[in-house]
């Protein structure tokens, strides 16, 4: 047996592999949540933001409000937060599905203001010209406001991906499974720093994946 198998002969394969389905899942399954939860915060920060009529200043206050709290809160003071919700939604406080809810609320706010953003670098001369030619509201957000700003929404998803793939280690720490359980309770706990290694290495991997394929979808949209 060379050095090398000798180090890593502690690692139980089987477990990194469910561990890393588990970190997957839980990455994956939010992400979706978050892209459309937080596209739609999104577009109704920009659209009411900087309107005088009292409905769209108390949609914008409120929905403004709701993100920065969520957003400045510590994912793993949030996760404790909300797990009276959680127990309520998924009938369990542990394992990858648990985490789901804090994912979804700690990463929606933040992807929201990064769409926000997208939507401001939009040309206004476009959404004005689509004004004049009688475009109403959603066909300026569905045929201007998106597709100009798509390039963005799509980086910034990225960017939110890698973040959920770091709350999720923090998710395992304290029961939610995946990749920092394994890390953390396997490797930590035990003495066993090759499975801690291992773990890294394969949520760096994973990282590295996501932000390759956001790359590629990013260039693949921008026109410009």
């Amino acid at each position: 047996m060379n050095e090398s198998t000798g180090y890593f002969a502690n690692v139980d394969w089987d477990m990194m592999k469910t561990a890393t389905e588990e970190t997957l899942y839980m990455t994956i399954v939010s992400l979706f949540a978050v892209f459309f939860l937080g596209l739609a915060l999104g577009l109704i920060l920009f659209l009411t933001n900087r309107k005088k009529d009292s409905g769209s200043r108390i949609a914008y206050w409120i929905t403004a409000i709701l993100v920065n709290v969520f957003r400045s809160i510590p994912f793993i003071i949030l996760i404790v937060l909300l797990l009276p919700m959680t127990k309520t939604l998924v009938g369990t406080i542990i394992g990858p599905k648990a985490a789901l809810p804090a994912l979804i609320i700690s990463a929606a706010p933040f992807y929201a203001r990064m769409v926000e953003i997208a939507f401001r670098e939009v040309d206004k001369g476009v959404i004005e010209a689509a004004k004049a030619m009688g475009a109403n509201l959603f066909t300026i957000i569905g045929k201007v406001l998106i597709p100009e700003a798509l390039p963005a929404i799509i980086s910034g998803i990225t960017v939110t991906a890698i973040s959920l793939v770091g709350f999720t280690a923090m998710a395992g720490v304290i029961g939610a499974g995946g990749l920092g359980n394994a890390a953390y309770l396997e490797g930590f706990q035990r003495n066993q720093p090759a499975v801690t290694l291992v773990a890294t290495i394969i949520i760096l991997i994973i990282v590295f994946v996501f932000q390759f394929i956001g790359d590629i979808l990013t260039k693949w949209v921008d026109k410009r």
